[in-house]
This record gives C-alpha cells, structure tokens and sequence, in this order.
C-alpha cells in the first residue's frame, strides 16, 4: 500500500482499475487502457520486513516509446525515493548497524522490449505519407481538372455526384494501396518491422482510411480554384493533423480542448489502429471503438464532398 501511495503523491501516476490476473493485464495493455502496470508479488511486503531484496515489476506499453521512456524514468526516480525512506526508517529504530532494504525494480515493456524507435516511427509515418499522397494528390488532381475544364464537361452529363466521387476516388484509391504496400515492405526489408496481426485486416481498415481522406480532398478541391489554392489548403489540413495524431506528442499530455479536437482527426484513429495490428497483433474486437470513430469520420466526408458536388451542379 505504501509502494502505490509513493506512485500516485505525485501525480505522475494514476490508478485506473485494480487486476486480479494477468489476462486482465493483457486486456488492458492490448486495448490502450493503460500505459503502464504495477504488478506486486504477494511476498512484497514480507521482503521489506525481513530485510531482503524485494522486487516487483513494472509493466508498460511499448507501443508509445517516449511516454514508456517517461514513466521509466518517473518509476525508477519514486522507487528511490521509497527506498531510501524505508532504509531511514529501518535506521532510526533499530541503528544504524541494520541492514539497509534492498528494492528491486524489474521493467517490461511490451510489444517493443527493447525500446527500439524505430517500432514508434515506421507506422506513424506510414499513417502520415498515406494521408499525404491522398489528400494533396486527389485534391491537387480533382482541381487541374477544373483548370483545362474537364470537369464542367463531366458536369453537363446525367451524372450523380456518388457516381462522380466514385469515379474520381478509385484510382487514388488504387494509388494509396501501392504507396502502402511498397511502404510495408520497405518497413520489413529496411527496418525489419513487420505486421503481427491480419494483413488483409489491416488492408480493410487502410481503406476506411484512404476513403475519408477521399472525402476531404473532395471538399478541399470544391473550394479551391487553381492547384496552389489547393496545395496550400492540403498543407493547412495536414500540419494540425499530423500534431494532433498522437505522433508527435503523446495525446494524454494534451490539454482537454486540444484532445476533444482530436477525436475530429481521421489519422489519431487509424495511428491507433495501425500500431495495433502491427504492433499488438489485435483484432476487430480490441479495435472496433476506434474503427467506428473512423468509419464515421469518413461517411461524413463522403457526405460533405457529395452535397457540395450536388449543389454545384445545381
């Protein structure tokens, strides 16, 4: 009781729920509902009162390596402190001929043992350059096209706008499945980081993606009348969406206006979703919370691109 005490005083740590096994352990690491497990073995506190080295372990998710790299150095720093504690308190009622408590911290962290970067990096830039080459590609193309007037020709003829966005989405589409699957090997043959879980998943869910940055390019070609217009709004979308991902800072460390924003963010949802199936090899039934933000995020697209179609047409 006294080790949790010394993690929650300072506020670095949070209790979220108390386990009783290691399957609640893994559930709660596979589905992202803790960065960090405390597990104290039932000998613990004898150890302290016997004199003798006590261990316990701290378990954290790897999938994130800077929050991991912090909570470390946050553990080790109130483990110290906790033992120095107990050796003075050891000291002032017996003497100082006692012998002083040994606390041992043993770390885990899972998904990524060793802390490598390169299993944080490689698929948030695969979830970045996926959102590049849609969204400047579609939007940038979508617009060259009302340059040279193509697209009023198509506008003259009997055509829905859901048969125009499908028409005009496919190829980007077709385009964003290469750029990922050259993008996963390269991953594989040069930083030999491969997919855990279901490819064909993983491919299923890439499209819900690549269909609402779609959407988005759609709008964003509606507004603009020359392909700068264009790629200075795809730049404009981009930035906030790549800082408001969880790539580059951790969205717990947000404040909470900034992190509600981010649940509007396609790419937050499918980094998580991403670095689950490569990472976690998790499924449909880990994943389906951040699956539906996402599906519904691009619905929305798809609806908002093909209103703005139908009234152009009007």
């Amino acid at each position: 009781r006294e080790l949790i005490e010394s993690f929650t005083a300072g506020n670095y740590f949070r209790i979220s729920s108390y386990l009783q096994s290691d399957r609640e352990l893994s559930g709660v690491l596979d589905r992202g509902d803790v960065r960090a497990v405390l597990q104290i073995p039932s000998g613990f506190g004898k150890d302290i009162h016997s004199e003798r080295t006590a261990t316990f372990q701290l378990i954290t998710d790897g999938t994130d390596s800077n929050s991991t790299a912090i909570a470390l150095g946050y553990a080790g720093m109130i483990v110290s402190e906790y033992s120095d504690a107990r050796q003075m308190d050891r000291l002032a009622r017996k003497g100082i001929t006692t012998k002083p408590v040994q606390i041992e911290t043993v770390s885990r962290a899972w998904f990524n043992p060793n802390q490598e970067s390169r299993f944080y990096y490689v698929p948030s830039l695969i979830a970045t350059m996926l959102f590049i080459f849609s969204l400047m590609l579609t939007s940038i193309g979508i617009v060259r096209e009302k340059e040279i007037g193509t697209i009023e020709q198509v506008m003259v003829t009997p055509i829905r706008s859901l048969e125009f966005i499908l028409g005009k989405t496919i190829p980007y589409m077709i385009t964003g499945y290469i750029s990922m699957t050259i993008m996963l090997c390269v991953a594989f043959v040069v930083f030999d980081v491969h997919v855990r879980g279901s490819l064909p998943f993983l491919y299923a869910v890439t499209g819900i993606y690549l269909v609402g940055n779609m959407g988005l390019a759609l709008i964003i070609s509606g507004s603009a009348s020359t392909q700068q217009q264009a790629l200075l709004t795809s730049f404009l979308v981009l930035m906030p969406s790549v800082m408001l991902s969880g790539f580059m800072f951790p969205l717990n460390n947000m404040p909470d206006p900034v992190r509600y924003a981010t649940l509007f963010n396609p790419m937050r949802w499918y980094l998580e979703i991403l670095r689950g199936i490569v990472m976690k090899d998790v499924g449909l039934t880990v994943l389906w919370p951040a699956i539906t933000a996402q599906t519904g995020l691009s619905l929305t697209f798809l609806i908002v691109a093909a209103a703005r179609f139908k009234k152009t047409l009007s």
